[in-house]
């Protein structure tokens, strides 16, 4: 019965280590059923693709560098006591409450840089430097050098700074205008301090204006996670070429949301070279006033279909008068270069050094017509726009776009975007509603972001039409009526 029960038991075992080996032979059949879904040839091109990218990564960190400042503010300091400059507060108790002198705080700040050239020029946002006291640049190897200022741009938020060091590895400069949507681009820069950070993304688009980042422009929109830290930083194409600097993100958050904005390389390009060459940048100048064309504007003036820009006001003694432009032209070309859109014209405009002479094609009363204009400089008085001649209730109002600077002065939050009024003609209508530091920011409740989009608006409003503007003043937002009556 023993025996028989051992047999038994014995022949139970082998049962089951057969059983087991089986489940065991399945599972590593199904494991490389799974490992044979992915083809060899995949594997194979994925790895390459994998090492390209690194092969791009190892050859562009070199060339970008930790940007840190430090700057000192000052402080007003509050009154000991809400009746220090009280008389008969004083009489007893003297001066020992008065308000103390202003204090001074050291802030520090951490952008991102990208070595041009290899005996020390760094390009940087003009942001990431901006009234520093003192400029730290930590390289790659670890080694630490102080940097020189050697211009900024705050229209394109741009800057250069040097410092004393030969045989660094450099970034080549690319061209920006070859870029296409849906392009492979790295980012790198030093999201948060952590320094040599790597991102991939697309070119999500180009050509990107009217943000209300900078006066000029242009911008290359990405989802290559770009944070703060990341400002200066390169955008590299699959060539390891520069082909664009990390600027600014679109964020509700703080943080990365998947669109991040960088200066092409062409209009680095302008920028840097002026900077380096004179310190500042010196711009070619029209002198006219455009505005974008719509279906309407084109049925209005007969023409076939939408094309050009509009010329809305011409500056007097400008070279644009002097070649005999007019308001009402459209711009269809710029020295061969088709302008659809206003930002296109003011970009390239800037871009063309003064006194070169360019041929500007136009629509003139339905025909194609060419002028010879002689570019000027743009002078630096220039920031106020004049008052266009409007005969509605905004006539006399002269505006301008928002730049950094303004942002500063006015204390404005980021998401403000409008125009500022800067002068008000005396016999306005608008004389007793608006003030110049005023921001517009809607015009009979549709939100304007520029001059050329509140030019396109206030255009269409008839004489005796009123008009309800949505302003920003001293930090709260008010609605105004103007009376065309």
């Amino acid at each position: 019965m023993l025996f028989n029960n051992s047999i038994q038991s014995k022949t139970l075992i082998i049962a089951l280590v057969f059983s087991l080996c089986s489940v065991l032979s399945g599972l590593n059949m199904d494991a490389n059923a799974s490992s044979s879904k992915i083809s060899q040839s995949s594997i194979n091109f994925l790895e390459k693709t994998g090492n390209a990218m690194a092969e791009i990564a190892e050859a562009v960190k070199p060339s970008v560098v930790n940007v840190s400042t430090e700057k000192t503010e000052k402080i007003a300091s509050a009154p000991i006591s809400p009746f220090s400059n009280n008389p008969l507060f004083k009489q007893f108790f003297g001066n020992q409450f008065r308000q103390q002198a202003p204090r001074e705080r050291k802030s520090a700040s951490l952008g991102s840089g990208v070595i041009i050239s290899s005996d020390g020029y760094i390009l940087t946002n003009n942001h990431v430097i901006k009234n520093a006291d003192k400029i730290k640049v930590l390289l790659s190897d670890k080694r630490e050098f102080i940097g020189k200022l050697v211009g900024a741009d705050p229209k394109t938020d741009l800057a250069v700074i040097k410092i004393e060091a030969e045989g660094l590895s450099s970034i080549e400069i690319g061209d920006s205008d070859k870029l296409k949507i849906g392009e492979l681009v790295l980012a790198v820069g030093n999201p948060f301090g952590l320094n040599q950070t790597i991102t991939m993304g697309i070119v999500s688009a180009v050509g990107r204006a009217n943000v209300g980042i900078a006066d000029y422009e242009d911008f290359i929109q990405t989802d290559a996670a770009i944070n703060p830290g990341n400002s200066g930083g390169a955008l590299v194409n699959i060539r390891g070429e520069l082909v664009g600097i990390n600027t600014a993100i679109f964020t509700t958050s703080g943080g990365y949301q998947g669109i991040g904005f960088a200066i092409p390389s062409n209009m680095i390009k302008v920028v840097m070279d002026s900077l380096i060459s004179g310190g500042k940048v010196i711009r070619g100048w029209l002198g006219v006033s455009v505005q974008p064309m719509t279906p309407e504007l084109a049925q209005q003036f007969g023409l076939e279909k939408e094309q050009g820009t509009l010329i809305s006001n011409v500056i007097e003694n400008s070279p644009a008068e002097l070649a005999g432009l007019l308001r009402g032209d459209f711009i269809i070309e710029f020295n061969g270069k088709k302008v659809n859109e206003p930002f296109v014209l003011k970009n390239t405009v800037a871009e063309t050094k003064p006194g070169d002479e360019v041929d500007i094609k136009i629509i003139r009363d339905g025909k194609i017509e060419t002028f010879k204009v002689v570019i000027g400089e743009l002078p630096d008085d220039i920031q106020k726009v004049p008052a266009t001649a409007f005969e509605n209730a905004l006539k006399g109002v002269s505006i301008r776009d928002l730049t950094p600077e303004i942002y500063d002065k006015l204390n404005l939050p980021e998401k403000i975007r409008g125009v500022v009024v800067t002068n008000i003609a005396p016999g306005s209508p608008a004389e007793t509603s608006l003030a110049p530091g005023d921001v517009i920011l809607e015009v009979n409740r549709k939100g304007i972001t520029n001059v050329d989009d509140y030019e396109a608006r206030v255009s269409k409003i008839k004489p005796d039409r009123d008009i309800l503007l949505l302003i920003f003043r001293r930090g709260s937002t008010i609605f105004a009526t103007i009376s065309g009556k």
